[in-house]
């Protein structure tokens, strides 16, 4: 009997040691992945009764909390929200976007980082209070490019500008934008409803077209064609095929330049690679990605570039992935490389193209958080610039630099020629059905070709019209 009651009281004892364990691994260690659940509701109770950080950006607040009289609640605020909201997203009574959610953990005082409560504080019960987070973007750059593609009469638009030897977003602009304040209010019925107007709009406000939608790139893409055709072996000055129409093995239809082009340099049979590029001959790079140097050159140099990967800005904020179609049939292969068919990019993928050019063949992971603070201002962590991907050696990168420069000097880009875009690319994609085309520009320029921009407007007409947009955001960037 004693041994038996003896091994009772152990077994017991080890239960309760795990049950301990357990209860110390959920709450030490699991609570805020539990708390952050999307299937826990109780995450939302009472979250206006804190009063979260500030969100910074160029020594202006972007977004603060504001106390509601005497009732211990806060409403989220937001400056020049139509602007900004790419960057901020909003804070609801029940969800929050963009760096709301990415920071939602410093700007609310729950992040284990923030040590400004003192130990008494801690005691007592009282809350930490909430921290700043500090965003890379540029706020006067960010409003020109803004105006701007408001102004352009685009349907959709969106304009990325990287720091390309950084990777530091300065500009993310998107039209049609939506107010923040509209759905941060403390009625729950009311916010719903605004989310469910907004929602039925067909052209998406709430969704950022800088990151969260692909465009087909037109042309631009053919500056990951050449850039594969470089790594191949040739250089800038390497004769290429060119000529009025190429149909590609197996295809039943040819492509062709565009009409414009009729009697110019892409009629001749034989270019040089700078040439080509700079006059956007479409004959040439549907050659080149249906058989030399082939899909899985393109599809590799592309994937240097970033695509085919959700490009990650800050802590769970990440893009739309881009992508070019991994093919065996030469047809598709072909209509992908001039930026056509299942080829689609955002614009900060495009950008990331432009910045890798232009730093050397390095491509810096983008990122929109410069520095986490706590509320007393001390750093919490500042911005570690790190390599994303190489996609050219230097070299290479050279060429690809030259060649963009001389699509300003020569080609499609002349638009621009003598402003701030020392060089660039221009894209035309034809949306089928539809009586507009996704108008594309990348570009470089500012000191030291510091700046990468990408801009696309979703209107009737041609890739150069969005060149002049690229030029506002660089003198902005400038000043």
């Amino acid at each position: 009997m004693d041994k038996a009651v003896k091994l009772t009281w152990i077994l017991t004892l080890l239960m309760v040691l795990a049950l301990m364990a357990n209860v110390t691994y959920v709450q030490g260690f699991k609570a805020q992945e539990l708390r952050d659940d999307p299937l826990n509701a109780r995450q939302y109770q009472n979250r206006n009764r804190i009063e979260r950080g500030p969100i910074v950006a160029s020594g202006k607040r972007l977004a603060w909390s504001e106390k509601v009289g005497d009732t211990g609640t806060f409403r989220r605020r937001y400056w020049n929200s139509d602007v900004f909201s790419p960057i901020t997203g909003y804070f609801s009574v029940f969800s929050q976007s963009a760096l709301e959610s990415a920071e939602n953990h410093i700007l609310d005082g729950t992040d284990k980082r923030l040590t400004t409560t003192n130990l008494i504080d801690k005691i007592l019960g009282k809350k930490t209070p909430g921290g700043t987070v500090e965003a890379t973007v540029n706020v006067k750059a960010q409003q020109v490019a803004y105006d701007a593609l408001r102004s352009s009469g685009a349907r959709r638009a969106a304009a990325v500008a990287l720091d390309a030897k950084t990777g530091a977003i300065l500009v993310m602009a998107s039209t049609p934008s939506y107010d923040a304040n509209s759905v941060s209010g403390l009625d729950g019925d009311k916010a719903a409803k605004q989310f469910e107007k907004l929602n039925a709009e067909p052209l998406k406000p709430l969704l950022d077209k800088a990151i969260s939608e692909v465009f087909p790139p037109g042309s631009t893409f053919k500056t990951v064609v050449a850039s594969a055709s470089l790594t191949a072996g040739k250089n800038q000055d390497s004769p290429v095929r060119a000529g009025r129409s190429y149909k590609p093995p197996g295809a039943g239809q040819a492509i062709n330049n565009d009409a414009g082009d009729i009697g110019g340099d892409c009629d001749r049979a034989v270019l040089s690679l700078i040439d080509s590029y700079a006059q956007s001959c479409n004959t040439t790079f549907a050659y080149m990605g249906a058989q030399n140097p082939g899909n899985d050159a393109v599809g590799d140099q592309a994937a240097g570039y970033g695509f085919s990967d959700k490009i990650e800005i800050a802590d769970g904020m990440k893009s739309a992935a881009s992508s070019f179609p991994k093919t065996d049939q030469p047809s598709l292969s072909a209509l992908g490389s001039i930026g056509q068919g299942s080829t689609v990019a955002t614009p900060l993928q495009m950008a990331m193209v432009a910045g890798g050019v232009v730093n050397g063949g390095k491509v810096m992971q983008p990122y929109l958080v410069d520095k986490l603070r706590g509320a007393d201002g001390s750093e919490v962590e500042s911005a570690n610039p790190k390599r994303l991907k190489t996609a050219l050696t230097s070299e290479r990168a050279d060429e690809m630099k030259n060649m963009m420069r001389a699509v300003v000097q020569k080609g499609t880009g002349t638009v621009v020629k003598g402003t701030s875009v020392e060089g660039g690319k221009t894209g035309t994609a034809d949306v089928e059905n539809a009586p507009y085309n996704d108008r594309w520009f990348i570009g470089f320029g500012g000191p030291d070709s510091r700046y990468a921009v990408a801009v696309m407007t979703e209107a009737d007409g041609y890739g150069r019209e969005s060149a002049p947009i690229a030029a506002k955001i660089i003198d902005a960037l400038g000043d």
